[in-house]
């Protein structure tokens, strides 16, 4: 199974690399990142942002449309948000294999601080491997330092590792067993 990360040409340029082999460690899978092919979808013009499910809705008609069958993390400039939620780092829909994640608030400048490669690549990637996880059918995690926390603030993401805890690092490979088996 493959993991292709779709980089919008608004999202930070020079992280893709760094950003691909980080998930494909944290997560196991193949990640091949390549420029976005879908258009940004479920922009609210009075609240600037995208609606999240309207863009996670219209790649999941690319990936129909195109026959795949491997998940799709696609990663927006653009600030997220979902009903019920006035912002989101990111959002993932396991039914489809589809996920997004927004850099808009993983960036330090976000927050008034300096700008950072480091902390900015860090976080994509602790976003990034969350949102697969759910692709991949795992639960958020009750462990604040599991990839599969889910944070509420940018401090809470910061004080998670780029890794799952024993139990998810589990279920994970039981989800990726079969697919081993297949090879």
């Amino acid at each position: 199974m493959r993991l292709h990360i779709f980089w919008d040409q608004l999202s930070p340029e020079g992280l893709q690399l760094p950003v691909e082999r980080m998930i494909s460690a944290v997560t196991g899978l193949h990640a091949t990142v390549v420029e976005n092919p879908v258009r940004i979808m479920g922009f609210v013009n009075a609240r600037k942002q995208i609606d999240a499910q309207a863009q996670l809705d219209h790649l999941e008609v690319y990936k129909h449309q195109h026959r795949m069958s491997d998940p799709i993390l696609l990663v927006v400039s653009q600030d997220l948000f979902n009903p019920g939620h006035s912002a989101l780092f990111g959002l993932a829909r396991e039914s489809t294999g589809v996920a997004v994640v927004s850099t808009a608030r993983l960036a330090n400048e976000y927050y008034g601080l300096d700008a950072c490669d480091d902390d900015l690549i860090d976080r994509i990637v602790k976003e990034g491997a969350h949102e697969v996880g759910h692709l991949m059918g795992l639960p958020h995690c009750t462990d604040r330092e599991c990839i599969m926390f889910c944070p509420d603030t940018l401090d809470e993401l910061n004080g998670k590792k780029k890794g799952f805890c024993d139990a998810c690092h589990r279920k994970l490979e039981e989800k990726l067993m079969p697919q081993i088996d297949q090879i």
